[in-house]
């Protein structure tokens, strides 16, 4: 069962795959969709879209257990606050095996 870790909060969110009740906001299966699955703030405007950065996150840890980033989120990504090497939407990387995921400090996640 993959596990992804939300930091800085250290929630750990562990759960079988094709089987997460899909919260219809991002691809299902993604990292915003296991967020709001288990109760980690994670902000995303455009209702999960690609249309914005606020679900930005930094991989931190098992980039390889993420979906390969596409043109659109490619494109998108390029517009976010503190964009690093290791960074993607939220709404659009869809999780296969563990992954620990950074909520930068302007989310609420990071402020808990």
């Amino acid at each position: 069962m993959p596990k992804v870790t939300f930091l800085p909060s250290r929630i750990t969110a562990e759960f079988e795959l094709h089987r997460l009740p899909y919260k219809e906001h991002g691809k299902q299966g993604s990292v915003l969709d296991v967020a709001l699955n288990f109760g980690v703030p994670l902000e995303h405007t455009c209702g999960g879209n690609c249309a914005c950065t606020a679900c930005h996150v930094i991989i931190r840890g098992g980039e390889s257990n993420l979906s390969p980033m596409d043109d659109l989120e490619a494109d998108r990504i390029d517009l976010a606050e503190g964009l690093t090497l290791h960074s993607r939407l939220g709404c659009q990387a869809i999780v296969r095996g563990d992954v620990v995921v950074e909520v930068p400090g302007g989310h609420p996640a990071a402020r808990k």
